[in-house]
């Protein structure tokens, strides 16, 4: 995976930083890699279900953005990324203290990419994703 602009990853932490879900979850980036992003959240109660378990929009939503900057890592400096669908399937509940979340690129295209992620807990897979980015021309 070779990215089409050097500031690439500059702008993946810029973006990440721009989202006010992630400081909110308390996400923060462990690892960023062309075509490739790895997050993690330590657990809070206040992003629970019913069930005491981290609740599924949440963990939807962090594994997105990490599939999300994947693609975006591997994008021309005058385009950006919008989810245009994803799969999720929960594997196990979302229990844990420490949850990972890794995106990565399957297949780069010019306009859609489709990617894969997988979310665990504590180590334990809970969550795998499949998402389709489109490259969209931001002002």
């Amino acid at each position: 995976m070779t990215p089409k602009d050097d500031t690439w990853k500059a702008r993946c932490e810029a973006g990440f930083l721009a989202q006010g879900v992630m400081g909110t979850l308390g996400v923060r980036i462990v690892s960023l890699d062309p075509g490739r992003m790895v997050f993690e959240m330590p657990f809070a109660a206040g992003f629970t279900q019913q069930h005491g378990f981290l609740h599924a929009g949440t963990v939807t939503t962090v594994l997105d953005s990490a599939c999300g900057f994947a693609a975006l890592s591997l994008m021309p400096a005058d385009r950006e990324v919008l989810t245009v669908e994803f799969k999720s399937n929960f594997l196990a509940p979302a229990r844990g203290e420490m949850f990972r979340f890794e995106g990565e690129v399957v297949k780069a295209g010019r306009t859609l990419s489709v990617t894969r992620g997988s979310a665990f807990a504590d180590g334990v897979e809970i969550s795998t994703m499949q998402a389709t980015m489109m490259a969209v021309a931001m002002p």
